[in-house]
């Protein structure tokens, strides 16, 4: 219970608009402790110094009185009162005269004594003044910190708050960077070039090099997508005229040679005009309302995989039947490729598990998804990469939810979470 009690402000604490003003409050209450000390320590040697400056010239006077055989005659005046300070008392045995505050009758006075023949002669005045004098002066002093304290510490609150949402804004349009939104910026225009002496805005020039960075990632990765469109739009015609070229080769092992690899580089075009036009997010889903067990289930026998179907419990899904043929036909087939059988593929409301018993998705896929060109296979020789990043793409237009994991016994789990909604007017 105590560390869910502390646990609010612990937070409050360790914002950075909270650090900077408790920082700052917490350094002027320093300061203004130690001037008020400063202060205090002046004012009372002044002010005390003028009543001690009083009572020492009594004391000369009585003692001069004394010394011409006249009465003291001051009512302020005795010797060896017994209210006298101990210390003073000590002190003029020894044949000395000073002062010090004590106190006659309860009440604060201000006592100077020296050596009359044996005896001490004292003077004294009222003290009382003085001190509240005093105790007014550290009330001021006090109230006067107290304000400049507050004033410093909502100062500092009010500069700490811009900068920290500032920085909240720049930490924000990061992590929107960093899920994909390219097109996410702080939008804190660039000032005028700085000349020598002039202010510096930190917060600013970490916003604009925030901006610079996403506007430079835009431009390569717009640069990479059309390469790659341009790349599979200008092999395709050439290709589709080379496989019509081969079927007229007559029969035999180098006809089909050709054949396999022309149709692997027809796929591997095909691949990457789909990939170009999923980045180009012009993409549309047909919805319809699909009973996904089933669609699964006759998935499985079209490809004619050995991959074995369990319906746990069938549910009705808001998706597109092609698109979501692609994306399991493609599981299937990275699967069997990199995974070793059995291929499991389980079904339990809106939810499907495709699962295999091989080696499992690398670490680097797992954290940050399926990449182009990047295949978890050590031979490298056995794929593009291509396959999971379409079933990425087409997931992202089917609004699935996508998951990559390892099986705790072995082999590589890949989880898609469909929608369940009704089909809205014109879909």
């Amino acid at each position: 219970m105590t560390g869910r009690r502390w646990r609010p402000l612990r937070r409050l604490t360790g914002s950075l608009r909270w650090k900077i003003a408790l920082t700052t409050t917490a350094v002027c209450c320093a300061v203004a402790a130690v001037l008020g000390v400063l202060v205090h320590n002046v004012v009372a040697r002044q002010i005390s110094g003028e009543v001690r400056k009083d009572v020492d010239r009594d004391l000369e006077n009585a003692l001069a009185a004394y010394q011409y055989g006249t009465t003291i005659g001051a009512a302020n005046s005795a010797l060896d009162p017994p209210a006298l300070p101990g210390p003073l008392r000590a002190l003029v045995a020894r044949g000395e005269t000073g002062s010090m505050v004590g106190a006659l009758d309860g009440k604060p006075v201000m006592w100077a004594a020296g050596p009359a023949d044996h005896s001490a002669l004292a003077v004294w005045q009222p003290y009382g003044d003085t001190r509240d004098r005093l105790r007014d002066i550290d009330a001021a002093i006090l109230a006067s910190s107290a304000l400049a304290a507050g004033l410093v510490a909502l100062a500092g609150l009010f500069l700490a708050n811009r900068i920290s949402k500032r920085l909240a804004t720049t930490a924000a349009v990061a992590r929107r960077i960093s899920a994909g939104d390219l097109d996410a910026r702080v939008g804190l225009a660039k000032g005028p070039g700085r000349d020598e002496g002039e202010e510096q805005d930190e917060v600013r020039d970490v916003a604009v090099a925030l901006d610079s960075m996403a506007a430079s990632l835009q431009g390569r990765l717009e640069a990479e997508k059309r390469f790659t469109a341009d790349v599979a739009h200008e092999l395709r015609t050439p290709l589709t005229g080379s496989l019509a070229a081969a079927a007229l080769l007559p029969e035999g092992r180098p006809k089909e040679m050709i054949d396999d690899r022309l149709r692997a580089l027809h796929l591997l075009t095909e691949d990457l005009l789909e990939i170009s036009r999923l980045d180009s997010g012009v993409e549309r889903a047909e919805l319809a309302h699909v009973e996904l067990g089933r669609a699964v289930q006759r998935i499985v026998a079209g490809s004619r995989s050995a991959a074995s179907v369990v319906v746990v419990r069938d549910a009705v899904v808001l998706t597109d039947r092609r698109r979501l043929d692609r994306i399991m036909a493609n599981l299937l087939a990275n699967a069997e490729k990199h995974g070793r059988p059995p291929v499991q593929i389980t079904v339990e409301g809106p939810v499907v598990a495709v699962r295999d018993h091989g080696p499992g998705y690398p670490a680097d896929l797992i954290e940050h998804g399926p990449q182009r060109f990047r295949t978890g296979d050590p031979g490298r020789g056995r794929g593009h990469g291509l396959g999971l990043t379409i079933v990425l793409g087409q997931a992202a237009v089917l609004e699935i939810a996508l998951d990559f994991a390892n099986a705790a016994d072995g082999g590589a789990v890949t989880t898609l979470r469909l929608p369940i909604g009704k089909l809205t007017p014109g879909s």
